[in-house]
């Protein structure tokens, strides 16, 4: 089969492989429709290579339909379309039975000290093949893949295995009081659902910040208040505070997460590790840490007195300090964490209808074949062709 494949920084290549095969007797083989590019792949692409072994098959936001079934399969037969979560979890396990499938009990990658595996994803988290690809194996056929209906075009439900209920829970998490307000910091895809979702449940006021024009004119369309990160720059703040009653908004998401951009010390920082071995690159993001945390500090900056922020963004070091006495002194409540991913999928499907109040059906800005990942990477990653969401079809 065909798949796209980490070969170094900024090297992705479209490779032929082995086909997957059935290993265990629960295990499903799925054949690829459509596979999204997430902001969480251009982690790998850029920064997280000391993880990572060349050949690795990267994605994680998969759905097709089923080819094959393992034996003790019983929930699936071939020709079901499903959506596969990005979280490998078993849904069985004591974490999973408390809606923490991205704590599985079951895939945990102990080594690492990591929560549940995840499909396409690192060593730190399993090192499972991604979905960026004709074919992928999936365990746990029963419990792991979402079974939706046939009809409707991939987009209605594919959002289902990352975007939707990442930006769920981050909203969820935010806590926003009834009529009360909401900044949303990055507005990529998760970022720009994040808008939606909090309209969608009401939240009084949405404020959405982002730098880059294209994003900004895309989230003012669904009736964001937007604010350009570029013109307002140092006076933010106080442009927020204008915005909710003088004392900022109760909540923030941070949308943005590990990111060289404005950063240059990160960056180079970042470059450095592609240089030594992988072994010691690995030891120094462990230790060390490489995360930019501008949108963080700017997230705890923003929050009025006693709000939450939530953490949406994925960051990946360990030493960057956290102004813990700003965040005691203003009673911050933060949360965070991998979107479980089967905790929000009932809550969901019923808003994936024709009606669309969440936009999905016209939510990719990009459909391209799998032939263009390399060169779609690149675009992502430069944001250049007003590039939000890129859907593959393998």
């Amino acid at each position: 089969m065909k798949a796209l494949t980490w070969h170094g920084r900024r090297d992705v290549r479209i490779d032929t492989v082995p086909d997957p095969l059935i290993k265990e007797p629960d295990d499903v083989i799925v054949r690829i429709t459509s596979t999204g590019l997430c902001g969480s792949d251009l982690h790998l692409y850029e920064i997280l290579g000391a993880f990572l072994d060349r050949g690795d098959i990267l994605g994680h936001e998969p759905m097709g339909t089923v080819l094959e079934t393992g034996p003790a399969v019983s929930a699936l037969q071939p020709g079901d379309r499903v959506v596969v979560p990005f979280n490998v979890s078993c849904g069985t396990c004591h974490t999973c039975s408390l809606g923490l499938h991205s704590q599985c009990e079951t895939t945990q990658v102990k080594e690492y000290g990591s929560g549940a595996a995840l499909f396409g994803y690192t060593k730190l988290y399993g090192q499972v093949p991604g979905g960026q690809a004709e074919l992928l194996r999936v365990p746990f056929g029963d419990t792991l893949p979402v079974k939706v209906p046939h009809g409707p075009p991939d987009d209605r439900f594919i959002y289902l295995s990352d975007v939707l209920p990442t930006a769920w829970q981050a909203v969820d998490y935010a806590a926003v009081p009834e009529g009360g307000s909401l900044v949303v910091l990055g507005l990529g895809p998760i970022g720009d659902m994040c808008t939606r979702i909090a309209a969608h449940l009401g939240v009084g006021t949405v404020i959405g910040v982002d730098l880059v024009p294209e994003r900004l004119v895309r989230a003012a369309a669904h009736g964001v208040q937007v604010l350009d990160l570029d013109r307002h720059g140092g006076d933010l703040v106080q442009a927020v505070r204008e915005l909710t009653d003088g004392r900022g908004p109760h909540s923030v998401i941070d949308a943005v997460g590990m990111e060289a951009h404005g950063s240059p010390a990160a960056a180079v920082a970042q470059r450095a590790t592609a240089l030594i071995p992988d072994a010691l690159a690995a030891r120094f993001m462990q230790r060390v840490g490489l995360d930019r945390l501008h949108a963080l500090h700017l997230a705890i900056d923003l929050v009025r007195r006693g709000g939450t922020v939530s953490l949406a963004g994925v960051y990946g070091g360990m030493t960057d300090p956290l102004p813990l006495l700003t965040m005691f002194d203003k009673q911050i409540t933060l949360r965070m964490g991998q979107a479980n991913v089967h905790r929000w999928v009932d809550t969901i499907l019923p808003l994936l209808t024709d009606e669309d109040p969440l936009g999905v059906d016209t939510f990719a800005t990009h459909h391209l074949p799998l032939d263009e990942a390399p060169e779609a990477y690149a675009m992502f990653q430069e944001k250049r062709d007003g590039a939000v969401k890129v859907l593959f079809q393998p």
